[in-house]
């Protein structure tokens, strides 16, 4: 029996897995909603930051900062991945493809840095509240916005249009992966492990670092405040909730990222389906980040509900007192 092929016509095509057709149902409707539902999620965050003007703090856009990479990565990678997943090709030509790569990596890495750069904003507020006011202004979160974004798209879009990721094994690639109807980003041990550290390694523990310290102050001045008999200030409760983002965002992309640096010195042996598993676990962590929110800020649930309702039509309800 012949392999089936992607390209039936074409001798360099890659191989076909045909898979069931109820188990391709599953995965378009298991796949499709967590598509759906990360671009609906990050983009009611991003749309609720930007309209209501209680919203608008240095905290918050970082925070949309974060949700449009999210909703992004939900509308450029998650969809075309979702339809290679499944059908196991690429249809989608090769401009697309490298399109495509470039936003995984920019979005992804994009993420993170984001995630940094609000882990040091909490740490201010936290740690030195008396100086948060004058370090964190409105063009420094701009500025740490556009350091996010840039140092980004040059890792991503530099990498893939120059092909630094197959630096060094140039034969391998064409020679063995390289195939019509494919579209796989495969990395050398060099390009690999540079862009790990960079876009996940140093920002991770720079950032556990930092919650570390936020959680020991943090700490001290609830025992503080438990002694005098004050109330919890809101500070706490947004620094645990941007911990758990951050806890989400470091759980569900280890694997890759572990995955990611030692698969090229094992020979490239890991199982394309495990490696493609471990990508959607980490593209996971965008579909959670709008929940987390739902489920630990009254704000979230109270803008939620004002778009449902329509109510955001009415005037002056940008206005609207989202929390005390």
């Amino acid at each position: 029996m012949e392999p089936v092929l992607c390209y039936e016509s074409r001798n360099l095509s890659c191989p076909r897995t045909i898979y069931p057709l109820p188990v391709r149902i599953t995965l378009y409707l298991v796949l499709g909603a967590t598509v759906v539902l990360t671009v609906c999620g990050n983009l009611l965050v991003t749309v609720s930051v930007a309209y209501f003007k209680q919203l608008h703090s240095p905290t918050n856009c970082l925070v949309a900062s974060l949700a449009v990479s999210d909703l992004l990565l939900g509308l450029l990678v998650m969809f075309p991945s979702m339809i290679q997943s499944v059908e196991s090709c690429w249809y989608f030509g090769n401009l697309f493809c490298n399109f495509y790569l470039s936003s995984d990596v920019t979005l992804c890495t994009a993420s993170i840095l984001n995630l940094s750069f609000i882990s040091l904003d909490r740490h201010y507020a936290v740690c030195q509240p008396l100086l948060y006011g004058k370090r964190i202004t409105v063009n420094v979160v701009l500025s740490m916005i556009g350091v996010s974004w840039s140092v980004s798209v040059l890792i991503g879009f530099g990498m893939v249009f120059l092909k630094l990721n197959i630096w060094g094994v140039e034969e391998f690639y064409y020679n063995h992966v390289a195939c019509e109807g494919g579209c796989v980003l495969l990395q050398s041990g060099l390009s690999s492990t540079v862009s790990s550290v960079l876009s996940f390694y140093i920002p991770g523990v720079m950032m556990l670092g930092i919650y570390l310290k936020i959680f020991l102050v943090a700490q001290k001045q609830l025992r503080s405040i438990r002694t005098t008999g004050a109330s919890t200030p809101s500070q706490t409760k947004a620094t645990k909730t941007l911990a758990v983002i951050m806890g989400a965002f470091l759980s569900f992309w280890t694997p890759f990222f572990v995955c990611n640096i030692i698969d090229p010195f094992l020979g490239y042996s890991t199982p394309p389906l495990l490696f493609m598993t471990f990508v959607w676990v980490g593209y996971l962590n965008s579909t959670v980040n709008p929940l987390i929110y739902a489920f630990f800020y009254s704000w979230f649930r109270k803008a939620f509900r004002l778009f449902t309702s329509g109510s955001v039509f009415k005037s002056n309800i940008s206005e609207t007192t989202l929390f005390t």
